[in-house]
């Protein structure tokens, strides 16, 4: 079983959770940007989140399935229809032998995901399937790939109502190692400045602006390379704060002057250029009952879905449904 793409935007790999504990052989983690995307997807299929799904930046393309699947979108929404008829976001849905799924451009956000029943079943490489194109690990989907997956059927299409996370907003972060080199005043003018997301950005980081002076260490250039992370917020030499994404280096000696706490790093990713975004200094046991609840929310994630209700003008072969269960006789 697969889909065979006819079409798909430049920057389309797939992803899953990553391969974590390969940082001290310079391999960063890697993995869907926007986490949070694949365990929607996972509850929308009744699967594990682990399973690979294909990570679309920006834009999506067109699918054909080869057998019957299941399939669920979500992530930064996107327009999507299955042979010209329109289909809802953060929905999954049945794709029959030879029906096209043609996604759009984003909407909102960045990352848009596609995942099927089963999971796709790329090759894995050190326990993921993640592709890691910055490392040479996997490639870009292209024309012409036939997209494997597991023969898993579905029950009933349903839906996930979520909240919107593609619009930026605050990021709350814990101090880093390098947090004291700030002085306080550099690091309230920090706390206080609305940022804009720029145009420089990957999945290893993202560039963030904004007016007035930047924001300096003391001893900057005496900084010695150290371990890094996603979440991670860089001082440039010019003094714009990068956050580091997935495919972010394993090391680096630029000042940090706060982390992304993990269960905000959707948004952060999610942030499409020239949107808003503010910092906010938690403490790092505020960070872990932050996560801790947010990890709580995603085990709630299955039994959050409802059925999703087709609107019959939506539907071209409505009249091969059965309509009618039963008849009653009106003289009785």
């Amino acid at each position: 079983m697969s889909l065979l793409v006819h079409s798909v935007g430049p920057a389309c790999t797939m992803q899953d959770l990553g391969r974590p504990g390969f940082l001290d052989q310079g391999l960063s983690r890697s993995g869907a940007a926007d986490q949070l995307a694949l365990y929607e997807g996972a509850a929308l299929l009744g699967q594990n989140p682990g399973c690979a799904s294909l990570e679309m930046a920006g834009m999506g393309g067109v699918f054909e399935a080869t057998q019957n699947i299941w399939i669920a979108l979500t992530g930064a929404p996107m327009f999507a229809s299955i042979d010209d008829n329109p289909v809802v976001w953060n929905a999954s849905h049945p794709l029959l032998k030879g029906q096209q799924l043609t996604i759009g451009a984003v909407q909102q956000g960045n990352y848009g995901y596609l995942h099927v029943g089963g999971g796709f079943t790329t090759n894995r490489f050190l326990g993921s399937r993640s592709a890691h194109l910055t490392a040479d690990i996997g490639e870009a989907v292209k024309v012409g790939d036939k997209l494997r997956c597991n023969p898993v059927t579905g029950d009933a299409a349903v839906k996930l109502h979520t909240a919107n996370r593609f619009t930026g907003g605050t990021l709350r972060v814990v101090p880093s190692f390098q947090t004291p080199l700030f002085d306080k005043t550099i690091l309230d003018r920090f706390a206080r400045t609305e940022f804009e997301r720029g145009a420089r950005a990957n999945r290893m980081g993202m560039q963030l602006d904004s007016e007035g002076e930047g924001f300096s260490a003391k001893g900057q250039l005496n900084i010695l390379s150290e371990v890094i992370t996603p979440g991670d917020i860089q001082m440039t030499g010019s003094g714009n704060p990068f956050i580091l994404l997935p495919e972010c280096q394993t090391t680096g000696g630029y000042p940090r002057i706060a982390t992304v706490i993990p269960c905000d790093l959707p948004r952060a990713a999610q942030t499409p250029t020239g949107a808003k975004v503010q910092f906010e200094f938690v403490s790092l046991d505020e960070a872990l009952i932050l996560q801790g609840a947010y990890l709580t929310e995603l085990s709630k994630l299955p039994s959050r879905v409802e059925p999703l209700i087709r609107d019959p003008y939506d539907i071209p072969d409505l009249l091969s449904y059965q309509l009618i269960s039963g008849m009653v006789s009106a003289n009785e």
